[in-house]
């Protein structure tokens, strides 16, 4: 999905923004930001709620609606990305007695929780709330009500499809676009945030939506094809994607595969969070205000949506401000009361929330937790919130050695610029990773919004005159010195040579199209939406030459039941050779701690085939996170940009983490305490992106073999495996050594410049005009191989990729002042909140 911007239909081109700021200045309207509340009509009540928020932020660090607590548990979902957190959030949900509600950008009822998911049917997530509501778990759920003509989230869909499972699941959709005199009626701000809370005992929150595309694993994979075993398949139907070559498209046919296995994956990098402890039950009040105010808003005379109680209403919870809260006597009075399930586990007392019996080593309270937010009238019915761009600002004020950002965007406000330029002049090192492009689809030179996007964030990085990088060179320092940037890029062989599948096709007369047609079928179980029935809705697969148009489309049938649809893919696997057995399907995992070289691979086909089967793409940083000084983390929702940070836009959720459990580290060479869950966390993902882990194998296994389960993939109260003693820890123990950064910036440069050779990647540094641009790019087709070079040079040279690690391209277009300046970046143009 093309997460990038909602910006709806009506929203002028960049010319037309230019040609109105020009009108406004000449004019001399003034500046009113969209989103704003200044103006907006408020009841003499309304005004009192309003007064007795702001007593109730003033009195909290960072002016949030809530204080910091301590005694919380909090593990961190990044070791395998998806994989692991998808995992943790099945077993949460299932160990669910009460109520499970859950805040979502975009929310797809038939994602896999786990996976293969042709041996885990049961763990699809529409299956699992039906099972949990059947036993009279409560399911709330609110999801952002998108503009269809700008995103293709349906989440008319994800609502009717759960509403219609069982009477306790109730799905709200917000903001409310058909009622103009609704509050919440706006078209540039979307709800943002991924929150998930069960029983008031769990929370969990970070950058995962739970839909299509955000599932993944370590290896990063760009490639899903398994011609001689459809069993091994990872990315079934819409969750095969690349939202750079093409969006989603019709969404509820989650059953086709738009792209075809020819063209790569867009591989996603993420980072989330499930905490337990007293901080939950913060989160669950940003639940509850969000619900209560749609229903009185949107639902207030369906009986279906209940008022829901304010959490700590039962809790027996001391210092606790809500008690302050203006409209808790009202919940109390007229909310649906669930049993509060809260425990301090300190006191001994734990849920162990698996059915594996091998014993967990369970977690310590240690965690001091601090929720944050950005919300407002639109979004929650509260005076504008900004309490995570406060713990930002202050965070990064107050770092004394180093600071590691990894985020979607990074749009910094002046005053965070300011206070990172004035961090890193002669202070704390910062080491920032983001994404090579935004994720839209298309060329860069055709994209307007990437070109904004990037624009906004050369202005952050080094140009235009103000920017981190240019302020820190004016006061007299070196910036490449004390702040870096880096992305994330994979590579692949997809299993696709064409002469061995045909060979197969042949015997086993059955067609590809065909077997593909039988997954879907699999996919769609036997109680599948009327609509896959007969061949008027069959999948639709773009070829890939055509990838990014509309494109020659193929119906392909569906079977009618699951025992017809496993004879067609018995069949075509069965005249599968052991020699194509023996082709491994995906062989990302050579960029980690393989076992043996990528020339020892097999191959069953031609070498020209191989050559056209190697790919590369962009990991897609998603993450929302920073780390300073290896003793604080903030981690949740929120894009480094005015539409995440000011609190009038879009609306997110956060938590400030300060692990009391204090290890052994070491800190520019010296000995250093640091905090557990910062050390350990920030490690994980240096290893990750520096290829210090073992591949992450996610095969079929044997029915009731608990083998696969890793302690990372549980969530709390149940540990993590302690590897803060290992080899490859030591490698990054210290994050601002000089042996450190010898080892990340080697592998950095090593990799971006086999990436180069290879597949001659945009952006780059190399590239500093439009007319380089034009002479740079390759005319093959997105992603693949665009070099002379043999395949065995080739994979000779990818054998030497470590990692994902590659040097920033910051300097990308550098000569093309027209992208960074301009009225259109000026104050006159007020619709500039809506791009950035």
């Amino acid at each position: 999905m093309s997460c990038v911007l909602p910006i709806p239909p009506s929203a002028p081109s960049r010319a037309e923004a230019t040609t109105r700021a020009e009108e406004n200045k000449a004019a001399g309207r003034s500046n009113t930001e969209i989103g704003s509340d200044e103006g907006a009509t408020r009841s003499p009540a309304q005004l009192a709620r309003d007064a007795a928020c702001r007593a109730i932020r003033a009195v909290h660090r960072f002016s949030s609606f809530s204080p910091e607590r301590t005694g919380n548990m909090v593990k961190w979902y990044v070791f395998v990305d998806g994989h692991d957190y998808m995992w943790a959030i099945s077993e949460l949900i299932d160990s669910a007695k009460e109520q499970i509600n859950i805040l979502d950008w975009w929310l797809s009822p038939e994602i896999y929780l786990r996976r293969p998911p042709e041996q885990y049917q049961e763990w699809r997530l529409d299956r699992l709330l039906l099972k949990k509501a059947t036993q009279g778990v409560k399911v709330h759920i609110v999801v952002y009500n998108e503009l269809p003509l700008v995103i293709p989230l349906n989440s008319t869909h994800t609502q009717a499809t759960l509403e219609s499972l069982h009477p306790n699941i109730a799905v709200m959709r917000n903001p409310d676009h058909t009622n103009p005199f609704s509050g919440s009626n706006v078209y540039f701000w979307s709800h943002h945030e991924k929150l998930v809370v069960v029983d008031n005992q769990y929370v969990s929150l970070g950058g995962l939506d739970l839909c299509f595309g955000r599932w993944d694993t370590h290896n990063h994979p760009l490639a899903d094809a398994h011609p001689s075993q459809f069993n091994r398949t990872l990315f079934p139907g819409q969750d095969y994607n690349n939202s750079r070559v093409m969006d989603f498209k019709d969404v509820d046919q989650f059953f086709q595969k738009s792209l075809l296995n020819a063209a790569p994956l867009q591989p996603w990098h993420d980072v989330s969070a499930i905490m337990s402890g007293p901080s939950v039950l913060d989160a669950a009040q940003h639940f509850v205000e969000r619900w209560n105010y749609i229903k009185a808003e949107k639902y207030a005379t369906d009986s279906r949506y209940e008022t829901l109680p304010a959490p700590h209403a039962l809790s027996g919870m001391v210092n606790f401000s809500g008690s302050d809260h203006p409209v808790l006597k009202a919940w109390r009075k007229n909310g649906m009361a669930f049993l509060n399930r809260f425990v301090r586990l300190v006191s001994g007392a734990s849920q162990d929330t698996t059915n594996d019996p091998n014993q967990r080593l369970l977690m310590s309270p240690t965690c001091n937790v601090q929720v944050c937010r950005s919300v407002t009238i639109w979004s929650h019915d509260v005076p504008t919130e900004q309490s995570i761009q406060n713990a930002y600002i202050s965070m990064i004020h107050d770092a004394k050695h180093f600071i590691y950002i990894e985020n979607q965007f990074l749009v910094f406000s002046s005053c965070t610029r300011n206070s990172i330029s004035a961090t890193s002049t002669g202070g704390p090192i910062v080491i920032v990773a983001i994404p090579e492009v935004p994720q839209a689809t298309g060329p860069i030179k055709d994209s307007e919004t990437i070109q904004i996007i990037l624009g906004a964030q050369w202005r952050t990085i080094n140009r235009a005159g103000s920017s981190i990088m240019e302020l820190v060179k004016n006061a007299g320092y070196d910036p490449t010195n004390y702040i870096t940037f880096y992305h994330l890029r994979s590579y692949d062989r997809i299993n696709g040579a064409t002469s061995r599948l045909q060979k197969i096709i042949m015997q086993s007369g059955v067609s590809y199209e065909q077997a593909q047609g039988a997954l879907a079928r699999i996919w769609l179980g036997d109680d599948g939406p009327k609509q896959a029935e007969g061949n008027s809705s069959g999948q639709n697969i773009v070829k890939a030459s055509d990838t990014g148009k509309d494109g020659n489309r193929a119906s392909l049938p569906i079977p009618p039941t699951v025992a017809s649809a496993m004879e067609i893919l018995n069949k075509f696997q069965a005249a599968s050779t052991a020699e194509d057995k023996a082709v491994t399907d995906s062989v990302a995992g050579h960029a980690l701690q393989e076992k043996f070289p990528l020339g020892n691979e097999q191959w069953a086909g031609t070498d020209a085939e191989k050559k056209d089967c190697y790919v590369s793409e962009m990991t897609y940083i998603h993450s929302k996170l920073m780390i300073v000084d290896d003793l604080r983390v903030i981690l949740g929702s929120a894009n480094l940009n005015d539409r995440s940070m000011k609190g009038n836009g879009d609306s997110e959720i956060a938590i400030v983490v300060e692990d009391m459990d204090m290890i052994d580290s070491k800190m520019d060479g010296q000995p250093y305490q640091a905090s557990r869950f910062a050390a350990t966390l920030r490690r994980a993902l240096f290893k990750e992106h520096l290829g210090l882990l073992p591949p992450q194998p996610c095969n079929p296994v044997a029915a009731g073999d608990a083998s696969n389960i890793t302690s990372f993939m549980t969530p709390v109260p149940n540990a993590a495996e302690d590897t803060t003693q290992s080899p490859e820890d030591a490698l990054v123990e210290d994050p601002v050594s000089d042996q450190f950064f010898a080892l990340w910036n080697k592998t950095a440069q090593k990799n971006t410049e086999i990436f180069l050779q290879l597949f001659k990647i945009v952006p780059n540094n190399s590239v500093t005009t439009w007319a380089e641009y034009a002479a740079y790019i390759p005319n093959v087709s997105e992603g693949h191989v665009a070099t002379d070079l043999s395949t065995s040079q080739i994979t000779e040279l990818l054998g030497q990729i470590k990692g994902h690690l590659v040097q920033g391209s910051v300097d990308f277009l550098i000569k093309e002042d027209s992208l960074v300046t301009g009225i259109f970046w000026s104050t006159w143009n007020f619709l500039l909140p809506i791009w950035v």
